[in-house]
């Protein structure tokens, strides 16, 4: 029996930042399965869930339907700080390439121009995939690796380090600007 977005983000709200970092140790130890989730889905809902316990306002994976017809199907967005973000949550065995990034900035494009993209990865990405992500000006897309995401499950906030990594690509250019090495 398939699983509906309405159950996972249930299933995800149940948790508190103690039940975000064991489930993040079962999305290292690739096995979410017996805790009822679908390949993917639990690193999706994770990274939501863990903005939204920092206080941010969460819309968890939604589509996106134009002249009736559907058009993109979107991870999540997150707002805080004055900041509005698309997430893209990639969980898989080897470094991200350079396909979600693309996707992610076409559906920028859509977006006003101040929407940042954040990709999401349970591993790290390509060196092509970070040197796209360099030049994708105007649009925005901020690099978070693993290393990155259990930083923040350990320090239990992720808005703050949003805005830490933000604020290093205004200022440097840095998109996969490395937030463990930062003072947020």
């Amino acid at each position: 029996m398939l699983t509906t977005a309405a159950e996972y983000e249930n299933k995800i709200k149940l948790l508190d930042w103690n039940g975000l970092r064991s489930l993040w140790d079962s999305i290292e130890n690739r096995d979410t399965a017996n805790d009822g989730w679908d390949a993917g889905k639990a690193f999706e809902y994770l990274v939501l869930r863990a903005f939204e316990l920092d206080g941010a306002k969460v819309k968890f994976p939604y589509t996106v339907r134009l002249f009736n017809e559907e058009i993109e199907q979107i991870d999540g967005a997150i707002h805080c700080a004055g900041l509005s973000c698309l997430v893209e949550s990639k969980d898989q065995d080897k470094n991200i390439d350079i396909v979600p990034i693309a996707k992610l900035r076409n559906q920028l494009l859509r977006r006003p121009s101040s929407t940042i993209g954040l990709i999401f990865s349970s591993t790290g990405f390509t060196s092509p995939a970070i040197s796209l992500s360099c030049f994708l000006s105007p649009q925005t897309i901020l690099l978070w690796d693993a290393k990155e995401i259990k930083y923040a499950l350990e320090h239990e906030k992720i808005c703050d380090f949003l805005i830490l990594k933000y604020h290093r690509c205004v200022e440097d250019g840095l998109p996969d600007y490395d937030i463990t090495e930062g003072d947020a």
